[in-house]
């Protein structure tokens, strides 16, 4: 059974993440996000002591992923799955774009971690790596994708051809993790993940987007033409099985959902604690002993996004725990991704609105927060998507059924 505390083994491990947050991240965050596009340079030593956290076995300190435990011990396991959510909470309590962007904690990093047998994840260790899913035609609906990947046997290569959209640190990554089709006439079932390298000339950089939040982070499209790509640098298997071939692809998002979870959260956690203590100078105190009816309005809200902030932290916490303890967690990935991302949004909206125009001006971070928080709502499927998921489930209908 799950304890609703954070395990005491990761206390150091959130404070360290919280320390960063609070002297590397914060500090720089309206910096990075007037000069959208320039490269956060403060970010590689911080990325380097990262990567010697997790090399030395305190895994979880960033967002790169984690492979599933394969072991049998038996009895509740705490592990890297959950300490990776708690640090992101943190990290993102200083600033998402920046996390978003830190140097080999992609979340390609996370569907290789997901899929890659044990040659690829280690001959891809190290490597930063970007994931590209999305089409100009194909949003939310992945199984639509038409990028296609044609087997040359001759050079024991994959060709892929078609164009990516909104790549997630896209340019500055070693690695992009693209989904295309062995055959478009076999629907879902064709598409397989394959990993191309940055520097892969089939794979032309058109442009950066100009957004509304996370500017620290580059958000990339690309083309492939004639894009070559090894047949060992294929996810999984090539066989098309119609049973099995685009569940082993989506299962990428059972890893991914509940770090964006954890992103959200974060910037909820950001935006209530600025909040309080904002209110707390003009005398609006929250009394945890008394009913919200009898409270002012403004504390009555506090109270009531903070309820919010829990749920969606308690929901990102077992759909990684679940992981850690190898059981089967599409439904509470997808539940935490909804929750969550919905509330960091609701959250750092409503947390402007409490604070009027100091909530509204670039004096502090809140309206930055509020503009952040809603791509957490969008990326690795929708809100939409996921309550479709989540009935899909409950209901125990296939997609074909419901749509």
């Amino acid at each position: 059974m799950i304890n609703l505390e954070s395990p005491k083994k990761f206390k150091p491990l959130i404070n360290q993440a919280h320390q960063v947050a609070e002297e590397v991240l914060r500090p720089n965050s309206r910096k990075y996000d007037l000069a959208e596009h320039a490269y956060p340079k403060e970010l590689d030593m911080l990325a380097a002591l990262i990567d010697g956290l997790n090399d030395s076995g305190n895994g979880g300190a960033g967002a790169t992923g984690v492979r599933r435990d394969e072991s049998k011990s038996e009895g509740n396991r705490n592990g890297t799955n959950l300490s990776t959510v708690l640090s992101i909470i943190e990290t993102c309590w200083g600033d998402v774009g920046l996390t978003l962007t830190m140097p080999r904690q992609g979340l390609g990093n996370s569907a290789i971690a997901s899929v890659a047998s044990d040659e690829q994840h280690e001959r891809f260790d190290g490597k930063w790596a970007a994931m590209a899913i999305t089409e100009p035609d194909v949003g939310s609906d992945a199984s639509a994708i038409k990028t296609t990947a044609v087997y040359d046997e001759k050079t024991d290569e994959y060709v892929l051809n078609g164009t990516k959209i909104f790549v997630t640190s896209g340019e500055r990554a070693d690695l992009v993790v693209v989904w295309a089709s062995l055959d478009l006439s076999k629907g879902r079932a064709a598409i397989k993940s394959f990993v191309v390298e940055r520097s892969n000339p089939g794979m032309k950089l058109i442009r950066l987007e100009h957004k509304l939040g996370i500017r620290a982070s580059d958000t990339a499209q690309f083309v492939l033409e004639d894009c070559r790509v090894p047949a060992a640098d294929l996810l999984g298997t090539p066989e098309i099985d119609a049973k099995k071939s685009f569940a082993g692809a989506m299962q990428t998002f059972d890893n991914t959902r509940p770090l964006v979870a954890a992103m959200a959260v974060g910037v909820a956690k950001a935006a209530l604690d600025l909040t309080r203590e904002k209110l707390a100078e003009v005398g609006v105190e929250v009394d945890y002993d008394r009913p919200a009816a009898v409270q002012t309005s403004a504390a009555a809200t506090l109270l009531e996004l903070e309820s919010d902030y829990e749920a969606a932290l308690l929901l990102t916490m077992q759909a990684a725990w679940m992981a850690d303890n190898r059981r089967p967690n599409s439904l509470q990935a997808s539940l935490a991704k909804a929750k969550a991302g919905r509330t960091g949004t609701d959250v750092a909206l409503r947390c402007v609105e409490l604070c009027g125009s100091v909530g509204y001006s670039e004096g502090d971070l809140l309206e930055k927060w509020a503009r952040d928080a809603k791509i957490l709502d969008i990326f690795e499927g929708t809100q939409q998507i996921q309550l479709l998921i989540i009935a899909r489930q409950l209901l125990k209908k296939s997609s074909a059924d419901l749509k």
